[in-house]
């Protein structure tokens, strides 16, 4: 049963994404005829360099560290309420969608989630127009752990797809929000550097094509990356200092 996100705090239960981009697309989903490459737009795509890098591990970091959450962090997010003037009953669908994206991440899930609308680190936006070019269009967007506030960008293209590929997106958007970076961010995201943590299996979520999936090795390795760097364990990936980050509602500032 899916966790609903009301006001308060929502706690942690699979799914996929799928076909092959062509260059350094990330494709979300199935390709509909007529519909072009879906994308994600979190974080742009960089020159294709040292292209020997295993594909099968989750990625973190951003240039010259990487930003993870502190212990016992909520965070606190609101509709934007202009762009859901016209929208009010959207919002009941989509907190429940992103409900079911945060139960699939189980308790690997490193933070909790509730609703106000004050003091809030980011709001859920609802754009009113497509973002297409000519690599395709973008589903959603997020963000990575940090002390501001932010934008989680939802498209009208998103909501053109089944319900699994929607939940799929959040999923995804969820994992930037944890900290992690495309699965193929070594090879084609090089503006900021990133590093490889965790095991070795075909399948993980933050990747693309048809191996796109959330699977336990993503968990496993997204609860154990969280454990160790919290308890001092991991202080650095490969010499990249981990960071671990309170967010604006914690701060103040």
């Amino acid at each position: 049963m899916a966790t609903t996100i009301t006001e308060g705090t929502v706690a942690p239960s699979p799914r996929t994404t799928t076909e092959p981009p062509k260059g350094d697309v990330h494709v979300y989903g199935h390709l509909k005829e007529g519909k072009g490459q879906i994308i994600c737009a979190t974080e742009e795509a960089g020159q294709a360099r040292n292209r020997d890098v295993r594909r099968n591990e989750i990625v973190v970091g951003l240039g010259n560290m990487i930003p993870l959450w502190a212990p016992n962090v909520t965070l606190y997010w609101r509709f934007n309420p202009r762009s859901f003037n016209d929208f009010p009953d959207a919002k009941a669908k989509i907190r429940s969608m992103m409900g079911t994206a945060l139960d699939d991440w189980r308790d690997s899930r490193p933070v909790n989630f509730a609703e106000r609308d004050q003091g809030w680190d980011f709001e859920v936006v609802l754009r009113n127009a497509a973002d297409c070019d000519a690599r395709g269009c973008v589903l959603a967007s997020s963000f990575f752990p940090d002390q501001g506030r932010h934008k989680f960008y939802l498209y009208p293209t998103m909501f053109e797809q089944d319900e699994d590929e929607q939940i799929e997106t959040l999923i995804h958007e969820f994992g930037h929000v944890f900290g992690l970076r495309h699965f193929f961010a070594p090879l084609l995201e090089t503006d900021l550097k990133s590093e490889i943590f965790g095991t070795h299996v075909k399948f993980s979520i933050m990747n693309y094509g048809e191996d796109s999936k959330l699977t336990d090795a993503d968990r496993d390795d997204l609860k154990t990356l969280y454990k160790q760097a919290r308890s001092g364990e991991l202080r650095a990936i490969n010499g990249t200092p981990i960071h671990l980050m309170r967010p604006f509602s914690a701060i103040g500032t």
